[in-house]
């Protein structure tokens, strides 16, 4: 076979340097697409703060938007791993902002989600629950849930989760959508609220029936809690990866 399902590969694209994976159909869920460029000819002045550019100010695009910028206001390099870029590039302040808060991501909550954590998990309305680890596979497509048994859930798949916190049920807590979760605060390391588990209803691979997963923490409280914040920051990027 000539492509690795996993391996890796560099390109060359006009905003830098990229390892993408060999196979694009094996792509992060959280990665974005390389934006296309506005044409230099569409764009006399500066998209940001409105100068006119001429021989003296040149014009940048920003990697992230393909927006066009003077130096000033896209004067930033920096890390931008949802488009896999190998080093620093070029983004307008906004971008920039948007970019260093998902390398936070990257630095922590993704090697939360790698390392597991302890459940105890119940599958769709069965009344036996099991002791198992749940952690993000490592090219990030799926939730593996190890056991007795085995579950593999796609993230492109979920259609739905609810966080479950201290002191609620699911009958008090609202459904949150991807759409929802991008205003949802009370999921966080250090919120007042601490997260205890959380429902996931999801479309297996090859099947349009809809199936629920209640997750819920085991022993170690806190380690479990902070998995689920890691999981619900994914969720959002999950989301906005979706919707561009």
């Amino acid at each position: 076979m000539s492509a690795v399902p996993d391996g890796k590969k560099l390109v060359r694209s006009p905003s830098g340097l990229r390892m993408v994976p060999e196979n694009g159909a094996f792509n992060s869920p959280f990665s974005l697409e390389e934006p296309q460029w506005v044409p230099d000819k569409e764009c006399a002045r500066c998209m940001q703060c409105d100068t006119k550019f001429d021989f003296i100010r040149r014009k940048h695009h920003c990697r992230r938007c393909g927006r066009c910028f003077c130096d000033k206001c896209c004067s930033k390099k920096v890390a931008l791993p949802r488009m896999c870029f190998v080093d620093p590039v070029r983004q307008c302040a906004e971008c920039s902002l948007n970019s260093q808060k998902e390398t936070e991501f990257y630095d922590k909550q993704v090697k939360v989600l790698l390392g597991g954590g302890s459940f105890v998990v119940t599958s769709g309305r069965s009344e036996k629950s099991e002791a198992m680890t749940c952690r993000l596979s490592n090219n990030h497509r799926y939730l593996f849930l190890d056991g007795q048994s085995h579950f593999e859930v796609e993230l492109s798949r979920i259609s739905s989760m609810q966080i479950l916190t201290d002191g609620s049920s699911p009958t008090e807590t609202d459904i949150h959508t991807y759409t929802s979760l991008l205003d949802t605060q009370f999921v966080s390391e250090g919120g007042s609220s601490r997260a205890n588990g959380m429902l996931l209803h999801f479309k297996p691979a090859g099947s349009q029936e809809p199936q629920q997963l209640r997750v819920e923490a085991a022993d170690d409280q806190k380690a479990a809690s902070l998995w689920l914040a890691a999981m619900h920051k994914a969720a959002k990027l999950l989301y906005e990866a979706q919707d561009q």
